[in-house]
């Protein structure tokens, strides 16, 4: 595989993901207290999720702080060049653009698509700006990741027996990746087995293999305490397998300190309790307790500062069940809101014209909490536009959930774009750009809320009993007691519900425009015809592109969301909704070319349909094999597909690198929020100023 596939982008766009006015217009000193002690917490469990990513990131990460802590903070791209004298000017851009993206995906992997990425900048050249610093540490630090940095033998995350990368199996500092020291799937698997049949949730825990073969389980906690001490558990060949508490204890220590100050600002008794139950969580590594945090969460509506923290989603372990951490804060945005709670309030007419039996949905839809938020922090390895969340099921189905829309990533663009921007792969460039934003809007309101926010899984919830009617002819597979959706579904999960919620979103808007999209302040009949054109291109350019995170030697996706957009194209495509036009061989000048008719005759709405149909069933009812089956070979790329992957490799354009603001305690008590310059050095300030260190 081409080195060159893995360098770091150049000229990525860099944008202020700006909070200040909605964290200035917080109505309380409290709130802003509030607001920063939850971001303080949120930004401690970063080097949690560098310890996820690769052996080599958290020391990368202490390099890159500690050289521009030896450069004196450098403000400015400007600064850099004036004080690295060692290196050319263009050598020292290829250094920030590699610090710069590295800091954004928080670790060396790319947090959109899981593939590794090496600076552009060459190994020597690298090796003389840190001697030209005459700083030992830093040199030895070097010296120990250097190797790391540059090689790709391992370009993907997944599952080390494949030769691909995953630090939630670490090895041990005295082990190496022999054979017969490297974690295989079928290991993986019966831990987890054993995890989920004692009821114990995986999400903070990360596997390390033992020389002996046994296994012990690192558990992510501030205290080291074994909570497990009494559990005699083994895998089903007999191996033991054992608890380790304190994974990341020092930085856990320093989210509860944060934590327990935030107590002192909470609006109302269910924040208390949200937060309490947070403490307990991250103080003993016990995951029912964060459980219940997430109960009293989905209770706390509409606060003024919101923030969610934990491990969440589980996209980036390859079996699909350990989370990576997260920590959401931000402020409500009540312009948006207004039209999200709208749209909440016609849920189930919505609902209703889904494309399954009501023995598939819930008994009772309970609207959710739908807000339409100004990100202040999002700690983690990248930033969504929407969350639905818990996703723990049984919240869900007792409690309910939350959608979130995060307004300001959905608009963030930069001031001083370094270059004119044009979309690939589309014809009209002005009629896309003057949707976009619109019909991208609308896809993750109706993704989150009636994507990720339907159905129900049809469970034995205990020897028994179902929450079914098991006469039902229907139905021939459910959930047996203690599995869940993930734990089921595997690695798979992930893009498969992803894939699901893209589907509910754009059937909706195509079935029916009249009254989905006023809700949106889209009210005309052309502005709604336009709206459903863009819709559709933008979920069929995001297939095509897709293809970037499909790699043909292993057989494997990289990123989930892009592998069900694939999907959806793929069944729009065979359906004859759209063709792929060119006169080129080597698809140089390929154009989607979109028959518009079929998006409002039935066509795409029957072939989105029932492809959405399909998937959901197979989730409610449990149907893990056909389900998996079906989805495989909806997404499978095949030479058809596959001829298009290095036109869109060679024409993809870097993604937006978003720099959040830091909030800091001042002498007088007040909370003062700093706002950092659009460019690699500001993204690198902006990560100075946490002192992660």
């Amino acid at each position: 595989m081409s080195e060159a596939l893995f360098y770091a982008d150049s000229e990525s766009p860099i944008v202020l993901l700006s909070a200040k006015k909605h964290f200035d217009q917080l109505s309380t000193p409290e709130l802003k207290s509030y607001a920063h002690y939850l971001s303080k917490a949120s930004l401690e469990g970063s080097k949690a999720v560098l310890r996820s990513v690769s052996p080599e990131s958290e020391p990368i990460y202490d390099l890159i702080m500690g050289i521009h802590k030896s450069l004196g903070e450098p403000k400015s791209n400007e600064e850099y060049f004036d004080a690295i004298t060692t290196l050319s000017k263009q050598e020292v851009l290829q250094y920030l653009e590699y610090a710069s993206q590295f800091l954004g995906n928080m670790g060396n992997y790319k947090s959109f698509g899981d593939r590794k990425f090496i600076p552009r900048l060459a190994s020597d050249k690298f090796e003389s700006l840190v001697k030209g610093l005459n700083d030992t540490k830093l040199d030895q630090l070097f010296q120990l990741v250097a190797d790391a940095i540059y090689n790709t033998s391992k370009g993907l995350l997944g599952y080390p027996e494949k030769g691909l990368e995953s630090n939630y199996y670490p090895l041990r500092d005295d082990q190496d990746s022999k054979e017969e020291e490297v974690i295989t799937k079928a290991e993986i698997d019966s831990v987890n087995k054993a995890l989920t049949e004692a009821g114990i949730m995986p999400e903070n825990t990360r596997v390390v293999k033992e020389k002996n073969g046994n296994f012990t389980v690192l558990v992510a906690s501030a205290n080291s305490d074994n909570i497990y001490k009494d559990l005699d558990l083994k895998t089903d060949t007999g191996l033991a397998i054992g608890f380790q508490f304190g994974d990341h204890a020092q930085e856990f220590k320093k989210i509860v300190e944060n934590l327990e100050h935030a107590l002192k600002y909470v609006s109302n008794e269910t924040q208390d309790k949200l937060l309490r139950y947070y403490i307990e969580s991250f103080k003993t590594g016990d995951m029912s307790a964060h459980k219940k945090s997430q109960i009293e969460w989905v209770k706390d509506l509409k606060p003024e500062v919101e923030s969610n923290i934990g491990f969440i989603e589980t996209y980036r372990d390859p079996s699909g069940v350990r989370g990576e951490w997260e920590g959401l804060v931000a402020m409500v945005n009540h312009e948006r809101t207004a039209k999200f709670s709208k749209l909440v309030e016609n849920a189930r007419q919505f609902i209703a014209q889904l494309p399954w039996d009501a023995v598939y949905e819930k008994d009772k839809f309970t609207p959710p909490d739908f807000t339409s938020l100004e990100v202040l922090t999002f700690a983690g390895s990248g930033v969504p536009a929407g969350i639905n969340i818990p996703n723990y099921d049984d919240v869900r189905l007792n409690y309910g959930f939350k959608n979130v829309s995060l307004g300001n990533v959905l608009s963030a663009n930069p001031k001083n774009p370094k270059k004119e921007e044009v979309i690939t792969f589309v014809e009209d460039q002005a009629l896309f750009k003057r949707w976009r934003d619109d019909a991208f809007e609308v896809q993750v309101g109706l993704h989150e809320l009636l994507g990720h926010g339907t159905g129900k899984l049809l469970q034995e919830t205990e020897p028994g009993k179902f929450n079914f009617d098991r006469l039902d002819s229907r139905i021939k597979t459910w959930y047996e007691p203690n599995q869940t959706w993930g734990g089921l579904f595997g690695a798979i999960a992930g893009s498969y519900e992803e894939c699901r919620a893209e589907l509910v979103a754009l059937y909706l808007i195509l079935k029916n425009p009249k009254e989905v999209l006023p809700i949106f302040g889209i009210t005309t009949e052309t502005d709604q015809k336009e709206v459903c054109y863009i819709a559709s291109l933008l979920m069929i350019r995001a297939g095509l592109l897709g293809l970037e995170f499909w790699d043909p030697n292993a057989k494997k996706w990289g990123q989930p969301h892009m592998q069900g957009r694939f999907a959806i194209m793929r069944q729009l495509h065979q359906a004859g909704v759209f063709e792929f036009v060119h006169s080129k061989p080597d698809f140089s000048d390929l154009k989607i070319v979109i028959d518009e008719a079929k998006l409002s005759d039935g066509t795409a709405v029957d072939a989105l349909g029932d492809f959405l149909g399909q998937l959901h069933v197979f989730k409610c009812s449990g149907n893990r094999d056909a389900g998996v089956s079906y989805y495989v070979e909806k997404s499978d790329v095949g030479e058809e597909y596959a001829k298009y992957r290095d036109i869109v490799i060679k024409e993809k354009r870097p993604r937006k690198q978003l720099i959040q603001a830091n909030t800091v305690l001042k002498d007088d008590g007040s909370i003062e929020l700093i706002e950092y310059e659009e460019s690699e050095a500001g993204m690198i300030q902006s990560y100075y100023d946490r002192n992660l260190r």
